[in-house]
Parts: structure tokens; C-alpha cells; sequence
């Protein structure tokens, strides 16, 4: 299993100081992957319900005040050697075509190969007009195409695309990214379109458990899951053995055992042995990358909580 980690955008740890010391220790804790989330410029109140709480309110501050993805995750890649950097996913309409495909390919040159594409569909429809992105309710057609038009800029040497929402013709695009043939692309989102999204283009599939509509906070509603994700990539003629699986654990763990309205217990709650049953029994489920998130009011809490899982939990998963 790799385990990875948020690294906080928001304040008060969204400083030099905050994102340098997280990533190093999680690099030197023996964590694998480093995510960022995104937004660019939300609204201060939201009108969309947030998909992961029950009330459907955001569980943070002030909206606007946010480091920007992809510089973040550059200052990350020259401030570590090791740690993948995965987009937590990228919000795919915010930013246009051409130039995110050239900044992931550089990302990706410049970190050695290093980096993982988190793609989403995002779910504030203000923020959308705030940048000048394509209409909110065309956001999954729009998705769709620039994930096929990012291979195309990525894998052709010679690219050519006409779509609706992404063009391009006549001109070289370099450099390539150093992984061949292209940086894996995770779906995120854990409705049926978005599942049905990963079956058919994406390279891995990477849901939050805490989605309220559709709930895969225990290994067995996973499973359940990741079951008829298999079924759609059948349908789609693809092998669901090629497509990785992730899973964003957005919730925390004190030692306490966060009861269901069911009577279960939500996943990696409760004690260090109960955490550690699992993850083996996602990884039995087919997951192979669980994220964490740490982040506590302060550096010192956040650093403790890395700690206390890396030597209290991962050492007992099998």
C-alpha cells in the first residue's frame, strides 16, 4: 500500500514555512504521495452544496484565501526527491486546455516523473464564472474532452484536436512528459457518471469516502463500489485490472471509533489494529493508494497526527 497526505492550502499553515516542514516530514515519515486540492477564486458564501459534510456547508474559513495547485505543487517538487504530486484533484474546466497541458508536462519534466493527475469536475458553479470557464452544466462534457485532448498533446508528435471546448493544430508541444506514455490520470468523484468516467478514460479511479450521496466510508461499501466499477470497464471493452485505485480519507482519526447511523464503524477510526484491519481489507478491495488528512490548527498537532500514523498504523497493515 502507498499512503499519502493533503498538504494544506488554506491558512494559517498555508505559509513557506507550514508546506515546507509538512512535506519533508511526510517525505521523511516514508509517505509516498503529496496532494493538493483546488480552487482558483470560490465565491466568499457558496451556493452549491459541498459534497462532503452533511449539512452541505465548506468546513473551512474564508473561501477565497487558497495557494493555486500547480505552483504549489512546483515549489513542492524542487522541496522534496521522492514524494509523488498528485492534483486532489484538479477542478478540469477552471483553467484552459492548452496551457494546464503544458504545465503538467513541465511539472512532470521538471519533478522526474513524479506527478499524478487528479481530475474533477468541481461543484461551485460561481466559481466557474469567476474565470471565464465553459458553462458549469456542460462541466462533464467539457472534462471528458480535455482528457482525451491532453493525451493528444502529450503522446502525438505531431498533435491535431477539433473539439468543442479544446483545439489545436499546427504546432509542436514540448517537451513531452517524462512518463510514458503519459502521467497517470486519476478520476476523482464517486457519483455513477464519475465512475463510469474512470472506466472508460481514466487510469485510475480516486474517490473520497465522505460523500454523503454516495457513501464509501467502509471497506465494504468500497468494495461494493469498486465492484461495479469493474463492471463498466468490461462494458467499455477495457481490462479492470488496468485501472488503479485510490481512496481520500477526509475524515479524522483520534483513537475514537466514528460510529455510522448503521452501527459500523467508519473506516480507519478507532484504535491503531482497527485502522490497520482496514486498510488490509481495502487493499483486498483493490486499493492500492490511500490519502490522509492531517491537517490540525497547528504545524506542531499536524506533524503529530503524520507521526502517530506512520508509527502506529502503517507498520500493522499488511
Amino acid at each position: 500500500m502507498q499512503y499519502g497526505f493533503v498538504i494544506p492550502t488554506r491558512p494559517p499553515l498555508a505559509s513557506f514555512e507550514g508546506v515546507a516542514t509538512i512535506a519533508a516530514k511526510g517525505e521523511e515519515l516514508g509517505f509516498a504521495i503529496v496532494a493538493a486540492p483546488d480552487h482558483i477564486a470560490p465565491p466568499p458564501a457558496f451556493e452549491d452544496p459541498y459534497p462532503y459534510s452533511e449539512s452541505g456547508n465548506a468546513p473551512w474559513g474564508p473561501a477565497g484565501h487558497m495557494l493555486e495547485l500547480m505552483t504549489l505543487l512546483a515549489f513542492l517538487a524542487g522541496r522534496t526527491s521522492r514524494l509523488r504530486l498528485l492534483t486532489s484533484v484538479m477542478v478540469l474546466p477552471l483553467r484552459h486546455p492548452v496551457v494546464v497541458a503544458k504545465m503538467l508536462a513541465t511539472l512532470d519534466v521538471l519533478s522526474q516523473g513524479r506527478l499524478i493527475v487528479g481530475c474533477g469536475l468541481g461543484w461551485e458553479h460561481k466559481e466557474f464564472a469567476n474565470v471565464g470557464a465553459p458553462p458549469f452544466a456542460e462541466r462533464g462534457r467539457v472534462a471528458d474532452e480535455y482528457i482525451s485532448f491532453f493525451r493528444e498533446l502529450w503522446t502525438n508528435q505531431s498533435p491535431s484536436f477539433d473539439g468543442t471546448y479544446a483545439r489545436f493544430d499546427g504546432a509542436p508541444f514540448l517537451p513531452k512528459p517524462v512518463q510514458s506514455p503519459h502521467p497517470p490520470i486519476w478520476i476523482g468523484g464517486e457519483s455513477t457518471p464519475a465512475m463510469k468516467r474512470a472506466a472508460h478514460l481514466g487510469d485510475g479511479w480516486y474517490p473520497n469516502g465522505l460523500n454523503f450521496r454516495y457513501p464509501l466510508d467502509t471497506p465494504q461499501r468500497f468494495a461494493q463500489a469498486a465492484a461495479r466499477l469493474r463492471g463498466y470497464a468490461e462494458e467499455a471493452g477495457r481490462d479492470p485490472a488496468a485501472i488503479d485505485l485510490g481512496y481520500d480519507v477526509s475524515w479524522q482519526n483520534d483513537g475514537t471509533p466514528q460510529r455510522l447511523d448503521d452501527g459500523g464503524r467508519r473506516a480507519l477510526t478507532g484504535s491503531a489494529a482497527d485502522a490497520a484491519s482496514d486498510i488490509d481489507r481495502l487493499a483486498a478491495a483493490g486499493v492500492r493508494h490511500i490519502v490522509m488528512h492531517f491537517t490540525a490548527p497547528t504545524l506542531e498537532e499536524t506533524l503529530a497526527r503524520m507521526e502517530r500514523f506512520a508509527s502506529e498504523v502503517m507498520p500493522l497493515a499488511s
